[in-house]
C-alpha cells in the first residue's frame, strides 16, 4: 500500500471562490482508477504555513503509477496545480512492519473480530 500526501497554500485569497472553485476541481482526482480513500483536509497547526492537504491511497506501485500517468492527473497538474498552487511538501508513505491496530475510542466497545 501507498499513502500519497501533499500538503499545499493556495495562491488564492482564503476562503474565496477561487480556493473553493480549486478544491472542487480537484474532486475529479478521486474518480482516476488505483485511488483509494481520497481526502480533502485543512491544515490547522500553527506550526507551518501550508493551508490544505490531499491524501489518497494505493494498491500497489503500479496502481500510483497509473495515477501519475493519468490524462486526468496530468491535465489537473498541468492546468490548475502549477498555477494555482503557491509552496507544496509531497511525501509518500508505506507501512513498516505489522499493519496498524485500530484501538476504539473511549466509551466505544471494541470491533469484534
Amino acid at each position: 500500500m501507498i499513502r500519497h500526501t501533499v500538503v499545499f497554500r493556495l495562491k488564492h485569497e482564503p476562503h474565496s471562490a477561487a480556493e473553493r472553485d480549486f478544491l472542487d476541481a480537484a474532486k475529479v482526482l478521486a474518480d482516476i482508477p488505483g485511488v483509494q480513500k481520497f481526502e480533502q483536509l485543512r491544515q490547522v497547526s500553527p506550526k507551518n504555513d501550508y493551508s490544505f492537504g490531499f491524501s489518497m491511497e494505493f494498491a500497489d506501485q503500479a496502481a500510483y503509477q497509473g495515477y501519475n500517468d493519468h490524462p486526468d492527473h496530468v491535465a489537473f497538474v498541468r492546468d490548475r496545480w502549477v498555477p494555482e498552487v503557491d509552496a507544496f511538501l509531497e511525501i509518500d508513505y508505506t507501512l513498516l512492519g505489522r499493519q496498524p491496530v485500530e484501538k476504539p475510542r473511549q466509551g466505544m466497545p471494541a470491533k469484534a473480530s
